[in-house]
């Protein structure tokens, strides 16, 4: 069978509209599409590449664990789950975890353990749960509502109750939101869809307090800035703020799907038996290869190595600024970066986008204002001034029309 982008039309679902390129084949940071055609990759797959592809460790992990056993369902446990989470416990602050598919299991899994941990310590009426608005937390019908953002959530019905939003690192409104009847707040410690949105000091800090304050859970969805994204394990441990329950996915399997929730004993124990699961969640195959990704990045080499790839990337970013007045800022941390088109060009993030493709670059948007780059955490430097001299190439482009 000929595989072409047309057939994409012919028998997929049209909730997504794909780029005409169809990868065939990847190496480390470089891809090859059907005609032979190598893109340098500043996407990671949407920060899910954490160690490029097909690396060696993770093609070890699948192969070994593809001769052995491949899913079980959760009527019995197994080796690579239970070897996962113990090392997850062991490197954060959390005692127990729920293994899922995807980030958005992974929050659904946060919200309703939250949901049954205020009804059965505190009652029926501690049911609100606050978000921040351009927040992102997946597309299932809690998480989508649960995400700030309307048009990915409206138009499907009556949504979630008592579910409400304000502004990120506006600590004054949501002082006025949180009460008593918080049960929950769910934040990423860095927006990623919003636009690459960093927190201040005092807000994030602010909204551990008032969550004390209220007795309310503080959930941290780190699907995107997990395992190494900006240049810690987990981002959290670079905020000084602890979350109470945190969420796990998109590099933690490298590229294989799984997500994780991990919380306290004291939390976690709400979740009795029966109350919740996952066909998938914990196959030894996804687990086998988040062991693998998990132990290349949990290492000071690797997470002092995201620091250095990202001062090398703001320096590339500045003198492209230079030379052509397109950004107004480079927002982010570690090798979750986000370029923020000025006035001149607002709007216009998609027109960079495709103009790197046809350069031979991967890369991403965050909203229609904000290019965004989330490469693998160990691309080789060389690939990075590459990829900068293409990305070059793409933004004369659309400067010059």
């Amino acid at each position: 069978m000929q595989v072409t982008r047309e057939l994409f039309n012919d028998v997929m679902v049209p909730n997504y509209n794909p780029s005409e390129v169809i990868p065939v084949r990847g190496e480390g940071s470089r891809v090859w599409d059907q005609n032979g055609k190598e893109f340098i990759d500043f996407a990671g797959g949407i920060a899910v590449n954490c160690l490029g592809h097909c690396h060696p460790a993770l093609v070890n992990a699948l192969k070994e664990q593809g001769e052995k056993i491949w899913h079980l369902s959760n009527v019995m446990t197994n080796e690579p789950a239970l070897r996962l989470a113990k090392k997850l416990t062991d490197a954060t602050f959390a005692d127990k975890v729920y293994f899922a598919n995807s980030g958005a299991e992974a929050n659904e899994a946060a919200l309703k353990l939250a949901r049954r941990w205020a009804l059965d310590v505190h009652g029926e009426q501690k049911n609100q749960i606050i978000a921040f608005n351009k927040g992102f937390h997946g597309r299932t019908f809690f998480t989508v509502t649960v995400g700030g953002q309307a048009a990915y959530s409206d138009g499907f019905g009556p949504k979630p109750a008592a579910v409400d939003h304000c502004d990120y690192n506006d600590l004054a409104a949501f002082e006025a939101l949180i009460s008593d009847n918080t049960c929950a707040v769910m934040m990423e410690p860095l927006q990623g869809e919003g636009g690459i949105i960093s927190p201040t000091s005092d807000f994030i800090k602010g909204v551990r307090a008032l969550c004390d304050k209220h007795n309310a859970l503080l959930i941290f969805d780190e699907v995107q800035t997990g395992v190494g994204r900006t240049g810690d394990l987990y981002a959290y441990q670079g905020l000084g703020v602890t979350p109470d329950i945190l969420t796990t996915a998109k590099a933690l399997g490298g590229g294989f799907p799984i997500g994780a929730m991990i919380t306290t004993a004291s939390i976690a124990e709400h979740l009795k038996v029966g109350t919740h699961g996952s066909t998938y969640g914990g196959n030894p195959l996804a687990c086998a290869v988040a062991e693998a990704a998990f132990d290349t990045v949990n290492s000071e080499e690797v997470l002092a190595g995201v620091k250095e790839r990202e001062q090398l990337l703001r320096d590339g970013f500045a003198a492209i600024n230079e030379k052509y007045d397109v950004f107004s800022e480079v927002r982010g941390k570690g090798l979750l970066l986000g370029a923020v088109l000025n006035s001149k060009f607002e709007g216009r993030a998609r027109d960079f986008l495709v103009a790197s493709t046809k350069h031979g670059l991967m890369s991403l948007v965050a909203g229609t204002n904000v290019v965004r780059f989330t490469p693998s955490l160990v691309i080789p430097l060389e690939d990075i001034k590459e990829g900068l001299a293409r990305f070059e190439k793409a933004v004369a482009d659309v400067v010059n029309g």
